[in-house]
């Protein structure tokens, strides 16, 4: 295994092995598995937790990381992406972790075959240890996935986040609702419904809520989030006592997303998945830098 561009890239066996990993990892800290490794982050994206999770797993197994800001580099100065990875790639990185808006780009720089190369999102189509971490997440609480029900809820077209979960889940037997108004579900063939009502509530396990991006949409959908958050926000009111897991990749739109009470909810996991993250992380980066 040299790259990781979606969950695809992953045999059953790898799968496996970097969820047994993390689970390890979250045990007890491993020891400096990565030391002498030189990892580099590339984010063309603004990124909270998903770089300071990669920088934060990479430390924690001994690997030297740096990050380039792309507004300070020279592609502001006309250097292809192709030319600055040659450069990182050049000056012995064992590893690149990048973010961009096109989906293309990881792959066709994985294709380079120059360094490893880590999908930290991109486009609207993978963000591939978002999907491993929350995968991760579900297993701890549930054990066995197969046949566990989920609805994802949101702006699911524009969310790379919910395209690599809807390939691993499918992949692992989970039976996927699609929630969100028209022009927020994409043409795939799941089962979809546009309103978060009782009867979908009574007949779910987890929900996954997705932040709501207006701006990526020319034709206005809504006049405002508040209105969006009428129909969609997950809140105490609308789950009542049922015993919905509810997750979200983050950042959270508080009150649009997910109510402020809910986040302080045993069922809601956002934090969790965000320790969750740092283990899977590790995980990957063994995987691809030692494991080979």
């Amino acid at each position: 295994m040299q790259h990781l561009i979606d969950t695809d890239d992953l045999s059953d066996i790898q799968l496996k092995s970097i969820i047994a990993d993390a689970k390890s990892f979250k045990r007890q800290l491993p020891p400096p598995l990565l030391q002498n490794k030189l990892l580099i982050t590339l984010f063309f994206e603004n990124s909270t937790r998903t770089r300071s999770s990669f920088e934060v797993a990479g430390k924690r197994l001994g690997a030297m990381v740096v990050h380039l800001d792309p507004t300070k580099s020279s592609t502001k100065k006309g250097e292809t992406l192709g030319d600055t990875f040659e450069t990182l790639s050049a000056m012995g990185a064992d590893g690149i972790i990048i973010r961009h808006e096109f989906n293309s780009v990881p792959r066709k720089l994985a294709n380079k075959n120059l360094t490893s190369v880590i999908n930290a999102g991109a486009g609207n189509y993978a963000h591939p240890t978002q999907a491993l971490l929350d995968y991760f997440t579900l297993l701890e609480i549930f054990g066995d996935l197969e046949g566990k029900r989920i609805a994802i809820v949101g702006d699911i077209v524009s969310s790379r986040v919910a395209n690599s979960a809807i390939r691993l889940f499918q992949r692992v037997g989970m039976d996927i609702t699609l929630v969100a108004p028209k022009p927020f579900m994409p043409d795939i063939n799941l089962k979809k419904r546009e309103k978060l009502d009782d009867e979908l509530l009574d007949n779910i396990d987890i929900i996954m809520s997705l932040r709501a991006q207006l701006e990526r949409h020319k034709a206005p959908i809504f006049e405002d989030y508040d209105e969006y958050a009428k129909e969609y926000c997950i809140t105490k009111e609308r789950l009542k006592n049922r015993d919905i897991v509810v997750l979200h990749p983050g950042p959270v739109m508080r009150n649009i997303d997910i109510s402020d009470d809910m986040l302080t909810d045993s069922r809601c996991k956002v934090l969790e998945q965000v320790k969750n993250g740092v283990f899977i992380r590790m995980a990957v980066l063994k995987a691809l830098l030692l494991d080979g």
